[in-house]
């Protein structure tokens, strides 16, 4: 008979109410559901798009055909062959920068100082107006300003018209609705989102001589990690902090913030040590709009799809995964290594981290009875005869390990063969697997190969 290996929940509080996991696959309702209700496909793999040997990038943006990291103490500047230029020097040499841009200018804070890139004489200069308020580390860019926040205060400041090398003392307003700090400003649907440690206010410039904007309203959610900020979709999704400390993934609809994390994944990333140091980006493929925050010191990374709702985690070489920094180019994503000056395309037919190994795994549901049953065999419903003309993955196999505990300890391992190239008839059966109140099966793919989940049969008396 066949039987719900899917569902949406993780492991978290009790493997006894769900052991289930999900690792760099993700969820699909088919709309007809020809074969199962539920398909688990491959996240994407990496492929190298440009080599900055050394250090990590610091940052990275897209400018028409043309994509700008900052690494070390250097702007580069890469084509679409990968061809890199070095543009200029910064007086910083590590930590997170942050870019804007409008029609003349790359706009550049380091947390230390600010920077303008001129497109049209391809030059960087450190802005050097006394009045621009050094320190800041977040920037953004909204009908003809650069904005920017002074750290550790609830001011902000505003460029000249289109100039980010132009300040003045008195161009600068308080977001101060409530009384805390401003942790990140970012522009989204003509409207300046200035992100504080328990609020978050809403202004959009209304025409006046003095100081073009103004607060339209404000709500009672903090940003917990100024670098999970991304735009989701139409809207903007980031981990929020409440005023009891808790943190939780939200997506803004309108004024109104919506979790979007569940109880599984919040008691997960509240039971972390640090979170304010998580970064996201997010992209779409295949049809699914995504999310990916990585939480560094935890080193874990959760992926949101925000098609079917469900999250699963990913990872690169049994840690948290590769990618740190996202960005658009040409229609695909390209993101940045945590560890190294790589730049990477997100690649839905790479079945490799740029060579290295991905693991696909699920657990899935508690499969029960109130009596003890014998499972004569499994079959995992899968794509087979994906194997590799040679090399690794011309045998590619499906590893096996059930729990009859409710999740909590397991069998040994089991192998069995998903198909050579072409050997589309290939079941995956694992039989003689005892006799239980609970099976819980976990099921692992490491061959660089298509994995593509569909369900699971058992047969049992």
């Amino acid at each position: 008979m066949q039987v719900p290996l899917f569902g949406k929940a993780i492991r978290s509080k009790s493997a006894n109410v769900s052991a289930q996991s999900r690792l760099n696959v993700y969820a699909e309702f088919p709309e007809d559901q020809d074969k199962s209700p539920v398909i688990l496909y491959p996240t994407p793999g990496l492929t190298l798009s440009a080599d900055l040997s050394g250090d990590p990038i610091r940052g990275v943006y897209t400018r028409g055909v043309l994509r700008y990291v900052v690494q070390q103490a250097s702007l580069f500047e890469i084509a679409d062959d990968g061809t890199t230029t070095n543009r200029g020097t910064f007086s910083s040499i590590g930590g997170r920068v942050c870019m804007s841009s409008n029609d003349t200018q790359l706009f550049i804070v380091d947390g230390l100082k600010a920077y303008t890139y001129t497109y049209a004489t391809t030059t960087l200069a450190e802005v050097t107006d006394s009045d621009f308020p050094d320190g800041a580390t977040t920037c953004t860019y909204l009908d003809g300003y650069f904005i920017v926040e002074e750290v550790d205060t609830q001011n902000f400041w505003i460029s000249a018209v289109d100039d980010g090398t132009s300040w003045d003392g008195a161009d600068f307003d308080n977001a101060d609705q409530n009384p805390d700090n401003i942790v990140r400003v970012f522009a989204d649907h003509g409207e300046l989102l200035i992100f504080g440690e328990a609020s978050i206010e809403f202004w959009a410039n209304s025409g006046s001589t003095d100081f073009p904007f103004s607060r339209l309203t404000s709500i009672e959610t903090g940003c917990a990690a100024k670098w999970s900020i991304a735009k989701f979709s139409t809207s903007v999704m980031f981990l929020a902090a409440d005023r009891l400390g808790h943190v939780q993934v939200v997506l803004l609809n309108g004024y109104t913030p919506q979790t979007v994390s569940t109880p599984d994944l919040e008691t997960i990333i509240n039971g972390y040590s640090v979170t304010s140091d998580a970064t996201a980006f997010s992209y779409r493929m295949n049809g699914h709009t995504f999310y990916q925050i990585t939480f560094p010191t935890a080193g874990r990374s959760w992926l949101y799809d925000g098609t079917s709702g469900i999250w699963s985690e990913v990872q690169s070489n049994g840690g948290r995964h590769i990618a740190d920094l996202g960005t658009q180019y040409a229609g695909s994503t390209y993101v940045t290594d945590y560890d190294s000056g790589k730049l990477y395309k997100l690649d839905p037919n790479s079945y490799t981290d740029n060579g290295q190994r991905i693991t696909r795994r699920f657990v899935s549901r508690h499969i029960f009875s109130e009596s003890q049953v014998s499972v004569d065999s499994l079959v995992i419903d899968m794509e087979t005869g994906v194997g590799l003309a040679t090399g690794q993955g011309s045998d590619p196999q499906v590893m096996l390990r059930y729990s009859v505990d409710g999740g909590h300890s397991w069998s040994s391992e089991v192998w069995e063969p998903m198909g050579a190239i072409g050997e589309y008839l290939t079941r995956v059966k694992f039989d003689r697997l005892g006799r239980a109140r609970d099976f819980t099966f976990e099921i692992t793919v490491t061959d660089p190969v298509k994995t593509v989940f569909f369900n699971g049969y058992i047969d049992r008396s």
